[in-house]
């Protein structure tokens, strides 16, 4: 009876990476071709045209396997990235940290590390067993979901490196700033009395270092957990940035979105709160309200309204906070929201 011999570790690394090159190539082909497919698939559906419906309809046949497969590739690469930091090396990295160099560590470390609303209290929780100051832990927790890599890379391919540089600094400075100003405050008898009483715990920090083929793996399961989870929410906001294209006049959304009425971006935040979405699912919807000619201020504001004040995050942080500890969050953080908004209004 014979037995097959497993490859030695360096082929399989060159088995994975001569793997995902080819897919990586391979991906590319099918982008350069999705334009005319997604052109001669629209024109075969049985609509009137010209027509708004059939507008709305080119959109969301195009745009959905876009961003679907712009997708899978920033979910992949940031997958491998996320490979080299670990919640508990997070924890780690920022526990001792003083408040201002901290603020600024924690807001840069919620990049690009794992992160989303379902897993903000075991977060939050890691965080205070670690000691880490709890603006420092609130710079964390704003700028994870907030400026989110999966959003910056959708952000950079659908509207221009522009918009996502400018998303990035400002979230950043929010996420900074607010924790700053929340660990000024000392509001650490504002948390839940059974959450001040954990006691600092040592985090483990996996010794065995991951090879190039297990950095790869992490980018595939990172596809396959987040990608699998979040497609159906991504087409749920093509649709409605595919009704906003076809069937919204853009005067209308200019009158209500616009740099000229002032009431519109704290309405546009007002919006944002209670909408449940995630990054990828909202940047189509941003995609479609700027084509229209929303105010460049107003649609960034309720795009951060949305990732950073959801909520059920809110309610999953009431786990942990006190309502009066959550108030001050909305407000210091919406605040900022506000003044990126008018900032951006009357910049752009």
């Amino acid at each position: 009876m014979s037995t097959t011999t497993p490859a030695p570790p360096a082929e399989r690394t060159s088995l994975w990476l001569a793997g995902t090159t080819g897919a990586v190539a391979l991906w590319f082909a099918l982008y350069s071709l999705l334009q005319p497919l997604s052109d001669r698939l629209a024109a075969l559906l049985p609509l009137a045209r010209p027509g708004r419906l059939a507008d709305a309809a080119a959109f969301f046949v195009y745009e959905t396997p876009k961003v679907l497969m712009l997708l899978t590739l920033v979910v992949f690469a940031m997958g491998i990235v996320r490979s080299f930091f670990s919640p508990e090396r997070t924890r780690v990295v920022l526990a001792g940290r003083r408040e201002g160099l901290g603020n600024i560590a924690a807001a840069a470390l919620g990049t690009v590390t794992p992160f989303c609303s379902c897993s903000a209290v075991p977060m939050f929780l890691g965080f205070v067993s670690a000691g880490v100051p709890l603006g420092v832990t609130f710079s964390f927790l704003i700028a994870a979901p907030m400026v989110n890599e999966v959003a910056l890379g959708l952000l950079f391919a659908l509207i221009g490196w522009r918009v996502a540089l400018a998303y990035f600094a400002f979230g950043l400075l929010i996420a900074i700033v607010s924790g700053w100003v929340i660990g000024r405050l000392h509001l650490e008898a504002w948390l839940e009395p059974w959450v001040r009483e954990l006691r600092s715990a040592a985090a483990q920090i996996p010794a065995s270092p991951l090879t190039p083929a297990d950095r790869i793996k992490a980018g595939l399961e990172a596809v396959q957990d987040i990608v699998g989870k979040v497609w159906l929410w991504v087409a749920a906001g093509i649709a409605v940035g595919a009704f906003i294209h076809g069937f919204v006049p853009a005067g209308v959304l200019a009158a209500i979105m616009g740099r000229g009425t002032w009431w519109s971006v704290p309405a546009a935040v007002l919006i944002g709160i209670p909408m449940y979405s995630n990054a990828a699912g909202i940047v189509p919807v941003v995609e479609a309200l700027l084509g229209k000619g929303a105010a460049l201020g107003t649609t960034l504001a309720f795009m951060m309204s949305v990732v950073a004040l959801s909520l059920p995050e809110t309610i999953i942080l009431r786990k942990v906070l006190t309502l009066r500890l959550i108030a001050v969050f909305i407000g210091v953080v919406g605040s900022g929201i506000l003044a990126v908004g008018f900032l951006f209004n009357l910049i752009f």
